[in-house]
């Protein structure tokens, strides 16, 4: 039995690694200077919600065996100060993951977009068919308690964040777990805070393809020009395979994979998705599924939580809700929505909320992301980017960048929420796109009274 103690265990992905943990007969704790939902309610059910907020060095000491540190905490936190003066183990949450798992098939999939889809494709399809696996992903997906699990299995399926591995280690988390195969998705300049040029940014995704061993398979994006020319540089004794938009075919609100005389209906949709479904299925191919048991499986996949999600639906109206908000995001998001509801306009609000997209230097890259939306909207919030200790932006800056002739942008959720409550929307779809949380708004309640 291990003794480790969570710093920022409240994370969304740490708390599931805690609970995890938990039920391998492992003794934690864990501290945080704030816990929301739903972390909040998931630790309590374990018990494992801290006492009090706050840090308390007194936790730490020399009879713990780890420490995980979250990147919420900071350099200067004290119960990392104790842990270091004390010479315990101190992991970053990757690091503990491949600690984990040295002894499993390790598959990463990395990429700008789709990661969470694709993860959660393949997560899907092996639970199908009974497979013996672990696996750690950015969300929750149904049939699953928690996004980490690990257990005895001899294949682990992790999502490979690009973004920096804790507060005292700025290597991208991808990195770490080195992969026996690895998936590149799609690269799009994001994380400007960590990133500074797109060049930089890029260069992460090399040093992913390049981590593949010997021996070891590289799977890209064809359709996605910065992941072919990565995966087509030919690395010595690396299995490299490319993917593409799978083809379908939409009838009556549903999308259709397409093979031969042979029509698949899927609960997903939009192009992206479509890429995201073939990147699975060549993952799939290669730990043993066949093509056959792959489109009996992914009929019932109905995506991962607040991934183009439906809030509700009415005769002619279609809330829907997603994490979109980086600019290749936002931009497939809606495509995708306009694709399957062709009939009808869609409204598409998106939140800035990231470093990234509140930075005045990156909003450029937001031009035509909303171009597939008859009434574009943004929303941001200036207490956040003061919060964030970034230059301060107006509604003009904005506009410029988006460079979209109906843009609206509110400052104020009150006001936003009385211009959708004071839309007609008959023949028209909402779609409400972000990382944050509208001000903590409830989106049922939101979609109950627009549609009724």
């Amino acid at each position: 039995m291990q003794n480790i103690h969570f710093i920022a265990i409240g994370g969304s992905i740490m708390h599931n690694l805690a609970i995890a943990l938990h039920k391998k007969g492992y003794q934690i704790s864990g501290s945080d200077d704030e816990i929301f939902e739903p972390s909040l309610s998931s630790l309590k059910k374990y018990d494992l919600l801290p006492n009090q907020q706050g840090w308390n060095p007194d936790l730490i000491t020399k009879d713990l065996d780890a420490v995980i540190i979250g990147m919420h905490a900071r350099k200067d936190n004290p119960e990392l100060k104790k842990a270091e003066e004390l010479g315990v183990k101190i992991y970053s949450f990757p690091e503990y993951i491949y600690e984990q798992s040295q002894d499993k098939q390790r598959i990463v999939i990395a990429g700008s977009h789709g990661k969470t889809s694709i993860t959660s494709m393949i997560v899907h399809v092996l639970k199908h068919f009974n497979r013996k696996f672990d696996f750690a992903v950015g969300a929750k997906i149904e049939g699953f308690e928690t996004m980490v699990q690990l257990t005895d299995a001899p294949i682990i399926i992790i999502e490979g964040d690009e973004y920096l591995s804790s507060p005292i280690d700025n290597t991208p988390k991808f990195l770490k777990y080195h992969h026996h195969i690895g998936l590149i998705s799609g690269v799009a300049w994001d994380h400007i805070n960590v990133f500074p040029s797109e060049e930089i940014y890029v260069s992460q995704f090399d040093k992913f393809a390049d981590a593949s061993p010997k021996g070891g398979t590289l799977i890209y994006c064809e359709e996605d020009p910065l992941a072919t020319v990565i995966g087509t540089k030919g690395r010595e004794d690396v299995h490299e395979i490319s993917y593409k938009t799978h083809p379908f075919i939409i009838e009556h609100g549903t999308t259709y994979l397409t093979r031969g005389s042979e029509n698949t209906p899927i609960k997903v949709f939009g192009k992206h998705n479509l890429q995201n479904i073939n990147g699975a299925k060549e993952v799939l191919k290669k730990i043993g599924i066949s093509e056959d048991q792959f489109y009996e499986a992914i009929q019932s996949f109905k995506g991962p939580q607040n991934r183009l999600q439906l809030v509700k639906s009415g005769d002619s109206t279609a809330i829907y809700k997603d994490f979109a908000h980086a600019p290749s995001k936002v931009r497939a998001t809606t495509l995708a929505l306009k694709e399957q509801y062709p009939d009808r306009d869609l409204v598409a609000c998106l939140e800035l909320h990231t470093f990234s997209s509140l930075n005045k230097s990156f909003l450029a890259q937001y031009k035509g992301s909303m171009k597939f939306s008859y009434k574009p909207i943004v929303y941001y919030n200036p207490d956040t980017v003061e919060h964030k200790k970034l230059e301060p932006i107006s509604k003009k800056d904005i506009k410029e960048a988006f460079d979209e002739r109906n843009l609206k942008v509110f400052t104020d959720i009150n006001k936003l929420m009385a211009f959708l409550r004071d839309q007609n929307w008959k023949d028209k779809n909402l779609l409400m796109m972000s990382s944050g949380t509208f001000n903590q708004l409830d989106y049922d309640d939101l979609a109950k009274e627009l549609i009724n």
